[in-house]
């Protein structure tokens, strides 16, 4: 299956989703090259490669987010392609233009569209050109105090201040009082700065209590584009995603077809070629608005897969190839529901980091049950990257049915040695609110889980 110019595929990341790509990479009979910083010398990412290169030090600066070192480890293990993964440079125009300038194929859309969607002025701008709905607010970043105040007063309170170059909750505000806008504008400004090295911040009207939702699609460079559905992403805390679910318990098929509608067109629009995902905010009365665009795999793809049976990274693959999309939109079918469970090396209850030796790793198994990790026994979780260690996913006939089913495989995936977010899920699972399905991006503000403890222990 190995053809028109990608035989061997350089994975620029670590942990799961270099695993996770790597599956893929084998089964279409492609060879793989492993990065690794020092830290990850015994990951199994670099374990299952046909090769591995170290590109430096721990830190990720130093490593993972070294573009040198890694083009370096491209030209001397004379890869074809590179495949970013998610974070680190995935979303990096500038390595984008660079492995094109270095003929090495970027598995992912074209550097001017990361750049356009990286952008958050400028993808409103875009969408709002392609008839996607957007939230009311500032159409180019705030130049001063005095304009903040006049965008305010057009759009009303409560407003919601955003970083133009980032995400992840930093460099964002909300603000309910007009006479907080000033200091909350400075304080976005400063983080936006410490953060991406851009203070640009824009204004959105906010609203409270919505569910994030996000439509995937893949589009080839033949014209053909095509949505997988929605995810159910509303579970977040500090605006950082939990567990995600597939397809959304309120979304009608009238709902999820305009929706996937809109997203669609606006690829045709400004010419996307690969995976990607739309995310919007729904609003209790069923209206929705663009929030951002990722123009890459994201963490939460697996519960799409289980779903649609559609393996997004083999497919990303293929229209890096140049190749059209197999199936049609007529052919895409969403069957049951499938629920994912971000299980971080974390304390469950003070949400901080714990890094550590793996002294007891067993993953669940049994019908409709995917785990996507990188650690086993005796691993050394580094205290250097993103803390997620594992994604548990489940897919079942019946919404109902996952979350029995995650309750089980929850309680039979063992990891000692360190701390683990495995009871928060267990506890979520349990919430009458989250297995009715009624529930927004607040649900966590309003979930006591040292309460709950508590209730348990006594």
């Amino acid at each position: 299956m190995a053809s028109n110019g990608i035989k061997k595929v350089l994975i620029a990341n670590r942990g799961e989703i270099a695993c996770r790509i790597m599956w893929t990479c084998k089964e279409m009979g492609l060879r793989t090259v492993a990065v690794h910083s020092e830290a990850d010398r015994d990951a199994l990412h670099v374990r299952f490669a046909d090769e591995a290169v170290c590109i430096g030090a721990p830190p990720s600066a130093e490593s993972y987010l070294n573009i040198p070192a890694i083009i370096s480890a491209a030209e001397i293990t004379n890869v074809d392609a590179i495949h970013p993964g998610y974070g680190f440079l995935a979303e990096s125009d500038v390595f984008a233009t660079i492995c094109d300038e270095c003929n090495i194929k970027f598995i992912g859309p074209k550097p001017e569209i990361i750049k356009m969607m990286g952008d958050k002025v400028e993808a409103r701008r875009t969408m709002e050109a392609a008839g996607v709905p957007i939230l009311p607010g500032s159409p180019d970043p705030i130049e001063s105090p005095e304009e903040a105040k006049a965008i305010a007063k057009e759009i009303g309170y409560p407003l919601i201040i955003k970083a133009a170059a980032g995400g992840g909750g930093r460099g964002m505000r909300i603000v309910r009082d007009p006479a907080d806008l000033i200091t909350q504008l400075e304080t976005a400004q400063a983080e936006a700065v410490a953060a991406f090295n851009d203070g640009s911040v824009y204004i959105e009207r906010y609203i409270e209590r919505p569910r994030h939702i996000e439509i995937q699609v893949l589009a080839d460079e033949h014209g053909n584009y095509i949505h997988l559905g929605e995810r159910e992403c509303t579970i977040q805390r500090r605006h950082q995603k939990l567990l995600e679910e597939a397809p959304s318990p309120v979304l009608t098929p009238e709902l999820r077809e305009e929706m996937g509608r809109v997203a669609v067109n606006a690829c045709n629009e400004i010419g996307y070629s690969s995976a990607g995902t739309f995310e919007f905010l729904l609003d209790e009365d069923g209206s929705f608005y663009f929030m951002e665009m990722n123009t890459r795999i994201q963490v939460e793809h697996p519960v799409t897969e289980m779903v649609t049976l559609a393996d997004i990274v083999f497919n990303q693959i293929r229209i890096a190839r140049g190749e059209e999309l197999t199936f049609t939109q007529d052919e895409v079918q969403i069957v049951g529901h499938a629920i994912e469970c971000r299980i971080n090396a974390e304390d469950p209850e003070k949400f901080t980091p714990s890094p550590g030796k793996i002294t007891a790793f067993n993953t669940p198994g049994g019908p409709g049950v995917r785990v996507d990790t990188a650690v086993y026994p005796d691993y050394v979780v580094p205290p250097y990257y993103d803390s997620m260690i594992a994604k548990l996913i489940v897919h079942a006939r019946t919404r109902e049915g996952a979350i029995r089913r995650m309750k089980r495989a929850l309680e039979m995936m063992v990891i000692e040695g360190i701390k683990t977010t495995i009871p928060l899920h267990q506890r979520i699972m349990e919430d009458e609110r989250f297995q009715k399905g009624d529930f927004s991006t607040k649900f966590m503000e309003e979930f006591d889980y040292k309460a709950e403890l508590a209730d348990a222990a006594g």
